[in-house]
């Protein structure tokens, strides 16, 4: 799908309303954006003309919108952009919409703390049913890094001789139980 992305700097100009919906929560705000432009003349910072978008974002991006965004706030809106026509009062109306993928302060104006969000465990769940996630009681580096150790143990083991049976093995600060087949 070939999707315009855009990305937006300006201020939260309304406060944002969160829903729940069927297929998830839903924040929505109204996003100013203004243009500045240096005036060479005058030799200062001018504003130029006021765009304003509606910014939708879903599930947990929503959620941790709505607890984390104030009117007036600086913010980077990244989404895609949508233009819809409506009729209201007998015109023709445009309305400039982007659905964010990402949303985060404007860090060239103030400072954040970040907090990371909890998970709650049926997304958990849902996450190692599709694979995105290991179980808990899986670590694909841990196992990934015990076998290589064990190929590596095993080819010491060979080459130094060690014999059927359990022995230790050094190597600088490392002991490592090797048992020969």
């Amino acid at each position: 799908m070939n999707d315009t992305t855009v990305t937006l700097v300006g201020n939260v100009a309304t406060a944002v309303e969160y829903r729940d919906t069927a297929t998830g929560g839903v924040a929505r705000f109204r996003f100013a954006v203004t243009a500045r432009r240096w005036d060479r003349e005058r030799g200062l910072w001018s504003d130029g003309n006021t765009s304003f978008y509606t910014v939708s974002a879903w599930r947990s991006l929503g959620a941790n919108l709505a607890a984390s965004v104030s009117v007036g706030e600086p913010l980077v809106v990244h989404g895609r952009l949508r233009v819809r026509e409506d009729e209201r009062d007998g015109q023709r109306k445009t309305f400039v919409d982007v659905d964010a993928l990402a949303v985060g302060h404007d860090l060239t104006r103030g400072t954040a703390a970040f907090r990371r969000a909890a998970r709650t465990e049926s997304k958990q769940r849902t996450e190692q049913a599709e694979g995105l996630v290991p179980a808990p009681d899986r670590d694909p580096w841990t196992e990934a890094a015990t076998a290589a150790m064990e190929e590596a143990v095993a080819a010491a083991a060979g080459e130094r001789g060690v014999a059927e049976g359990s022995t230790e093995w050094s190597a600088g600060e490392s002991t490592l139980l090797v048992t020969a087949p």
